[in-house]
């Protein structure tokens, strides 16, 4: 009988390490063929990708295709970005060790997560308070402690926490919030989907100098729209 629990729990084990195994090789194939081949060069950016289990952050019966070229629905209507467009975002911003992020639109948790392995303190904003929720247990269990989750209104940034090095908006908007550049510090970037809903926006890398802020659009994108408490 002992015997026979030894075999069956060596069996088990030897699946789920095939099984992660096969997620490492899968991540590591994502990251050369998707990001790196696109032009992707931030040694940060690619590490952070390489590292974080994105099939830990979908839902589990689209695990299968959690390293695929493309969104995937997370649930409530809203989706985790395609690998290129998060590490595009990612390196756009050009993060430092020591910057503190504000990210709106916490979805899954998945940016946050890439964003936590470069920088010292990620906030991060989810409308959606059952998306707020999972999100907050998932980078608990996974012991991203240098992330905090709140669900509320993006619109309106997290003054207590301002200003940030940097704020990454992960829906889309028909307009920059005036509250968002105000949280900003002064040499911050910040990385914004902008558009009419339903159409193809314009990707806005913003950085605010000290008597002005300069807009330049950087990429066509399609995202989920930018929602606001009623």
């Amino acid at each position: 009988m002992i015997r026979a629990v030894v075999i069956l729990f060596s069996f088990l084990m030897s699946h789920a390490l095939l099984g992660q195994n096969n997620y490492t090789a899968q991540r590591k194939q994502m990251v050369e063929t998707q990001i790196k081949a696109r032009g992707i060069d931030n040694l940060a950016t690619l590490y952070a990708l390489l590292n974080v289990p994105r099939h830990l952050f979908v839902p589990e019966d689209l695990k299968a295709f959690a390293y695929n070229d493309n969104p995937l629905p997370i649930g409530n209507g809203q989706t985790i970005s395609q690998p290129y467009i998060v590490a595009y975002m990612t390196q756009a911003l050009r993060l430092r060790k020591d910057d503190r992020v504000l990210e709106i639109g916490t979805g899954s948790g998945y940016q946050a997560a890439v964003l936590a392995k470069i920088v010292d303190s990620v906030y991060t904003i989810e409308i959606v308070e059952e998306l707020a929720q999972i999100a907050k247990q998932r980078l608990r269990n996974l012991n991203y402690s240098n992330v905090v989750v709140r669900r509320g209104d993006g619109y309106n940034g997290w003054p207590d926490k301002a200003p940030f090095d940097a704020i990454m908006v992960t829906a889309g908007a028909e307009y920059i919030p005036q509250p968002l550049i105000d949280q900003l510090k002064v040499g911050g970037r910040m990385i914004i989907p902008v558009g009419p809903h339903n159409q193809v926006r314009q990707l806005v890398l913003i950085t605010k100098k000290k008597n002005k802020v300069v807009k330049r659009n950087v990429m066509a994108v399609r995202f989920v729209p930018f929602t606001r408490e009623e």
